[in-house]
C-alpha cells in the first residue's frame, strides 16, 4: 500500500469521478473534491473553474491534483453553441488548475483528462502508442488544446500525465449503457465494414490506473486502453454474446452517415491504441480483453 496522499479532484461527482474518489479513499488517501455550489461537506471545496476562485492554499498542500471535468461529449446534436462549450469548459477547468499547481512552492501532480481522439477519427489499422501522431478534426482538436492548457504546471516541474481515455466499457454509464439495451431487445449490428478498430477499457481498470499513476511517478501522455483493441466485428460478436443475443444485422455507412450525419465518423472511424506507458510503468489490467472488459461492466 502506498503512502496516504493529499489528493484534489476536479469532476469529482461523473461516471469516472464517482468510483475514482471511492478508490482513493479505500487505499488510505485523503481526498478532496472541488465543486461549483456552496461546500457543505468537509471533504469539498469551491472552485469556479472559469474563473480565479480556487483555493491556492489546497493546492499548495496537495501531492496530486485530478482533472476530469469538461462538458460531455456524448451529447448530439453538437451545435456550434455546444462544440464552443466542449472546448471552452476543458480549456477553462486545465487552466485554472495548472496554473494554480504552477503557482505552487511544491508543485502537485496534476493528471488531467484528454482522449483517444488525439490521434483523429479514423488512423485505420496503424498502431498508436503514446508517441504517435496527432490527427485531424474536431474532437482531435479539442484533445490537443486541452493537452497544451497544462502547460504552466509543466513548466513549472510538476509531473504531469495526460489520461488519453478510450471508450470507457461499464453498463452504469457512457458507451455500453447506450450499447447494451438495443443488444438485448433487438440484438447486435456490425457498423459500416466492421473492421475498423476500437480501444477500450473497463471502469474498474480505468480506476485502477489513475491510482496507479497518482501513487506512482509517470509522466507525460498515457492511453488509457487495453492492450487488445477489437475490430467492430469483433466487439459486435463479443456484446452479442455476453447478453445472449443475436448479432446478425449490419448496419452499412452510408446508412449511418444519412441518420447520424457527423455522429457517424466517430461510429466509423478506427483507432488502435497501444497502452505502451501503463505497460512499462507496471500496471497489469484486471480486465485485459473484451471479454473480461465485458463481464466485469455487464449488469446482471
Amino acid at each position: 500500500m502506498a503512502d496516504a496522499l493529499r489528493i484534489v479532484v476536479g469532476g469529482a461527482s461523473g461516471f469516472l469521478g464517482g468510483p475514482l474518489v471511492d478508490e482513493l479513499r479505500d487505499r488510505g488517501h485523503a481526498v478532496t473534491r472541488l465543486v461549483r455550489g456552496t461546500a457543505h461537506d468537509a471533504d469539498a471545496s469551491h472552485w469556479d473553474p472559469y474563473g480565479s476562485d480556487l483555493d491556492q492554499r489546497l493546492i499548495d498542500d496537495a501531492d496530486v491534483v485530478v482533472n476530469l471535468s469538461g462538458a460531455p461529449i456524448q451529447r448530439w446534436p453538437r451545435t456550434a453553441k455546444y462544440r464552443e462549450e466542449i472546448l471552452r469548459s476543458r480549456l477553462a477547468a486545465t487552466s485554472t488548475l495548472a496554473r494554480a499547481v504552477a503557482r505552487s512552492k511544491r508543485p502537485a501532480a496534476l493528471l488531467s483528462a484528454s482522449g483517444m481522439s488525439y490521434y483523429g477519427a479514423d488512423r485505420g489499422d496503424t498502431l498508436l502508442p503514446e508517441s504517435g501522431s496527432a490527427g485531424d478534426g474536431f474532437l482531435a482538436s479539442v484533445s490537443q488544446q486541452w493537452e497544451a492548457a497544462t502547460a504552466p504546471a509543466v513548466e513549472a516541474g510538476a509531473r504531469v500525465c495526460l489520461l488519453r481515455t478510450s471508450l470507457v466499457l461499464d453498463e452504469s454509464g457512457g458507451a455500453l449503457k447506450l450499447m447494451a439495451i438495443p443488444f438485448r431487445r433487438y440484438g447486435g449490428a456490425v457498423l459500416g465494414s466492421g473492421d475498423q478498430y476500437m480501444s477500450y477499457i473497463s471502469r474498474v481498470d480505468w480506476v485502477r490506473a489513475v491510482v496507479h499513476l497518482a501513487e506512482g511517478t509517470a509522466s507525460g501522455p498515457v492511453n488509457m486502453a487495453t492492450a487488445d483493441p477489437v475490430t467492430n466485428r469483433q466487439f459486435t460478436a463479443a456484446l452479442a454474446e455476453a447478453v445472449d443475443a443475436k448479432a446478425f444485422l449490419k448496419a452499412p455507412a452510408p446508412v449511418l452517415k444519412l441518420a447520424l450525419g457527423g455522429l457517424s465518423d466517430e461510429l466509423l472511424g478506427s483507432l488502435r491504441l497501444e497502452p505502451l506507458a501503463l505497460s512499462q510503468s507496471g500496471f497489469t489490467f484486471e480486465a485485459p480483453d473484451i471479454g473480461s472488459t465485458l463481464r466485469l461492466g455487464l449488469k446482471d
